[in-house]
């Protein structure tokens, strides 16, 4: 004999589970967006500023090639992504509210960074901006790490390449002065 109450039941579990894991799938997704498109909106903004007012600047030595930043930010946007993920699925509670909303802040001061050094051409108030946005990534990562220690983890190259940026901002603006 058939067992339709059966049948439904594991069906309707089946259904759930599907609808669980896409809704999973969907979260990461904005989660991998919300960077990427932050950073590509401000990449894309700035760039008639990149192409004629800054291959005309005095650059330290230990300037990178310019090929580099789109590949590594790229990266770093999408290890970001990972973590407000990881973050976004742990369990609700102060830290995580803390957590998420300093991850917005930083992100604030990532994409101001680029409006106010390429843009506005404020070199020096690009440089304060950049070492708010570096001590933003420190505490995020803090909070991150309260949460869970690999969307922490996954930040340090975020937080060497902010550093890096950081000096690489004050000897331009020092050069050009």
């Amino acid at each position: 004999m058939l067992d339709l109450h059966g049948f439904f039941k594991n069906r309707t579990s089946i259904l759930l589970i599907i609808k669980m894991k896409l809704s999973g799938i969907l979260t990461l997704i904005i989660c991998l967006l919300i960077p990427l498109v932050t950073g590509s909106l401000s990449g894309l903004a700035n760039v008639g500023s990149l192409n004629e007012w800054y291959v005309q600047l005095n650059k330290p030595s230990f300037n990178p090639p310019g090929y580099l930043f789109g590949p590594v930010w790229t990266i770093l946007y999408i290890l970001m992504g990972v973590s407000l993920y990881l973050i976004w699925k742990s369990p609700a509670g102060k830290t995580r509210i803390k957590a998420l909303i300093i991850f917005g802040l930083q992100m604030v001061f990532n994409f101001a960074w680029t409006f106010i050094f390429f843009y506005f051409r404020q070199m020096g108030w690009a440089l304060v901006d950049i070492i708010i946005l570096w001590l933003n990534i420190i505490i995020m990562i803090v909070f991150f790490y309260k949460i869970n220690k690999f969307a922490a983890i996954i930040q340090f190259p975020y937080l060497l390449w902010v550093s890096f940026a950081s000096v690489l901002n004050a000897s331009i603006w020092l050069l050009n002065k």
